[in-house]
């Protein structure tokens, strides 16, 4: 449904993003993730239209974003991070005049206004001036606006921005239920929104696509790195635990308050290793004070992610 090949941008000598490639598939919601300057949302401008950019391509439903702009617009509905709304309006007067624009008329006009008012929670502030609303109605006034014309695409900019925790769980599974009925490209910052939400994501780093997988492969991967953690004390050489099968890496460092050792061990199955060092430990006489395993969170992985050039998966 989208397909972004080479994409780039460039503001004067600065490259906001570089060969930017990605593919979302028809009926999927995909996380879009990044941190700060990373490039999401001009990528993002790129694909609804207000930006051009300075090579690559970009199609929305097989249409060129660049050659037939104006058609791929109707096939979207773009919600900024910052959503430019005209804060005099009433909640349904702006509502009925971008239904106006989109070419919504007659009785088709009032039935999606009224169910993007009901899905968007409006219901209660429909009559309200645009700005007396707090940051987190407007939000939902602008994805309200973008469901109006029932888009098969839609390309939400950090949705939840604004939104209290009641808020941003309902809106989670507003954004899954979405998710059965139109394509979805996310942009957020809050990793657990990804879990909550998504099918496949893209993490861009510096301009660049660092990582572009399922969910699953990316828990995958964060489960691959999980550490065992051992407190033992005891008097032995602690490098006695290098010789137990299935041990890739050992790292040794004072217990707390210097109460024997910490051991931190990478492994390929930590659940299988566990008894052998348990064993190893009463062997060689230590104190066996812990023994945990520790997975690293997607939020871990994002971070170790985005530190470096490019991870791919």
């Amino acid at each position: 449904m989208i397909h972004v090949s080479k994409l780039t941008k460039y503001y004067g000598d600065y490259p906001a993003v570089q060969d930017v490639s990605f593919n979302v598939p028809a009926g999927q919601v995909v996380g879009f993730l990044g941190p700060n300057g990373a490039g999401k949302s001009t990528t993002m401008r790129i694909l609804a239209g207000y930006l051009t950019a300075t090579s690559g391509t970009a199609t929305i439903a097989g249409l060129d974003v660049f050659w037939n702009s104006v058609e791929v617009r109707r096939k979207i509905g773009y919600m900024p991070e910052s959503c430019p709304l005209y804060k005099e309006m009433r909640v349904n007067e702006y509502l009925n005049f971008r239904a106006g624009i989109k070419g919504i008329h007659g009785s088709e006009r009032r039935r999606r206004m009224h169910y993007v008012i009901e899905r968007c929670w409006l219901d209660n502030v429909d009559h309200q001036i645009i700005g007396t609303l707090s940051k987190g109605y407007r939000q939902r006034v602008g994805l309200a606006d973008a469901l109006l014309a029932n888009p098969p695409v839609l390309i939400l900019d950090e949705p939840t921005a604004g939104l209290d925790p009641a808020q941003i769980r309902s809106t989670r599974t507003l954004i899954r239920e979405l998710g059965q009925q139109h394509t979805i490209l996310l942009s957020t910052h809050i990793l657990s929104e990804v879990e909550a939400a998504c099918d496949n994501v893209i993490i861009i780093h510096r301009g660049r696509v660092a990582v572009s997988c399922s969910l699953d492969e990316l828990k995958g991967r964060a489960s691959s790195q999980a550490q065992i953690v051992m407190t033992v004390g005891g008097l032995a050489d602690p490098n006695v635990f290098r010789q137990v099968p299935g041990v890739n890496h050992l790292q040794i460092a004072e217990g707390v308050r210097g109460e024997g050792y910490e051991l931190r061990i990478t492994t390929s199955d930590p659940a299988e290793i566990a008894p052998r060092l348990s064993a190893c430990a009463a062997q060689n006489e230590w104190r066996l004070m812990e023994l945990r395993i520790e997975r690293p969170t997607l939020e871990d992985l994002f971070v170790q992610i985005t530190q470096d050039e490019a991870i791919p998966v």
